[in-house]
């Protein structure tokens, strides 16, 4: 999966929005005001929340060691870092964005939620 199709399937989402919080070398992709993919334009890479809890998203990483790792900072958070060029098949990268953004969706407020269509 390229970066390209990476940046289109968040920002088909419903309610999705194109943020710059970090500078120019990352696209943050939010839904109802909150982070659902933070997108390395400059390193191929995608962090996505991929459990509801870390041990969930290890479970990624134990699949695909060399191009899953924990996300700095956030990781305890169930965040990992997918690298685009690596082993993990374009479906299994569009299941992460997928289940990163229902995850974000989930913990909205029910104001803040998009709009189903």
């Amino acid at each position: 999966m390229t970066l390209d199709d990476v940046i289109e399937h968040c920002l088909a989402k419903p309610g999705a929005e194109e943020t710059y919080p970090f500078g120019d070398g990352e696209l943050c992709c939010k839904v109802g005001g909150k982070i659902f993919a933070f997108i390395g334009l400059d390193g191929g890479t995608v962090g996505v929340k991929s459990g509801a809890t870390a041990e969930e998203a290890g479970q990624w990483r134990e699949r695909y060691p060399e191009d899953i790792a924990v996300s700095a900072y956030i990781g305890r958070y169930g965040w990992n870092r997918v690298h685009l060029d690596g082993a993990v098949p374009a479906d299994e990268v569009r299941e992460l964005l997928d289940l990163s953004y229902d995850l974000i969706v989930a913990r909205l407020p029910k104001s803040k939620r998009p709009a189903l269509s």
